[in-house]
């Protein structure tokens, strides 16, 4: 009986920019299967999960790092069908989604064994497709970097982001009080549903005065922040005693200009920020093993879930990309091949 390796296919169907710029310059193109390095797995892809990343990636404004495929897309869902040397912890068959280095919009994708996971209890592909990328990064900038603890209280800004429905479930799962932002009602209402203490319309109230009033002018310990620039000042107006500013993308840019640093020496706050991507194999696997012993468990008892707001079928990738951008989404947009 042939191997499964020997029964693939030497081609792929994979999305390919044609050229840097709109959704419209993505498109179906055909390509050899990507070549297994040491430590890797090959996956089939049945779903991948839409990123800004890729949406910056496709524009031109983020190139791939060194090594990393070109293809878009940063996680994946489905079968293994084949190892890389040294591979030990997974087998043909079993049912993985991972955080990959590119490469996910395709039929095949190759990733990290180090940055995969098994399917929580009673997922289908598109929801594990939706996991990886979002609990990576809420994880190791809310929890690891800016160690938010039990009893504590944090802002999420973006509230019904892909990040922000992540971190506000995870916030509330370890025994944080959850503040978010948002920008109409519905995706208010959508934040706390999803366990935040009080949802704020970034559009129609200052978010610094609501925290301020609701911590009786403590501030916050903590918050995780996707918004940047227009943001800095109130982010640290808002933070309290020894409080930590966790900085994950730069939507309103990254340039803060007139921001009174004195909260920061008075209030000694702490300001990080960190990109996955970049991060080394070790740290990703780091990742990955505290998600597999403190998060998975959570989610095959059902205490946390992704939010998706669609899942499209692969051909239609770029109206996965513009549905992102327009923003009017909560929680996750997927792929998936028949």
């Amino acid at each position: 009986m042939p191997s499964p390796e020997a029964m693939l296919p030497e081609t792929m169907s994979h999305v390919e920019v044609r050229e840097p710029g709109g959704p419209e310059h993505l498109v179906i193109a055909s390509g050899p299967l990507p070549l297994l390095r040491t430590g890797e797995i090959l996956v089939r892809v049945a779903a991948a999960g839409i990123n800004r990343p890729d949406i910056m990636q496709r524009k031109g404004d983020y190139p791939p790092p060194p090594g990393a495929s070109p293809i878009l897309g940063l996680e994946v869902a489905g079968e293994v069908v084949a190892l890389g040397p040294g591979v030990t912890a997974f087998s043909v068959g079993d049912k993985v989604c991972a955080l990959a280095n590119g490469g996910g919009y395709a039929e095949y994708c190759a990733v990290p064994a180090s940055q995969a996971l098994r399917f929580p209890k009673g997922y289908d592909a598109a929801r594990a497709a939706a996991l990886p990328e979002t609990f990576f990064t809420v994880w190791a900038n809310l929890f690891m970097m800016a160690e938010l603890k039990a009893g504590e209280t944090v802002l999420v800004h973006g509230g019904t982001s892909g990040i922000g429905t992540t971190a506000i479930q995870l916030a509330r799962a370890f025994g944080a009080r959850v503040y978010a932002t948002a920008g109409t009602t519905e995706k208010c209402e959508a934040c706390v549903g999803l366990g935040a203490h009080r949802a704020i319309n970034y559009r129609t109230e200052d978010f610094a005065a609501v925290i301020a009033e609701e911590t009786g002018r403590r501030g916050v310990d903590v918050i995780l922040d996707l918004v940047g620039a227009t943001y800095f000042d109130r982010n640290l107006k808002s933070l309290g005693l020894d409080g930590r500013l966790s900085i994950i993308a730069f939507l309103g840019g990254t340039f803060a200009e007139k921001v009174n640093l004195g909260p920061i020496l008075l209030r000694r706050l702490r300001i990080m920020g960190s990109a996955m991507r970049p991060r080394t194999a070790e740290e990703k696997q780091a990742i990955r093993d505290d998600l597999r012993e403190k998060v998975w468990p959570l989610l095959d008892a059902g205490r946390l879930a992704p939010v998706i707001q669609a899942v499209l079928p692969f051909a239609e990738v770029a109206n996965a990309h513009r549905m992102l951008e327009h923003g009017d989404h909560i929680g996750k947009v997927v792929i998936a091949f028949d």
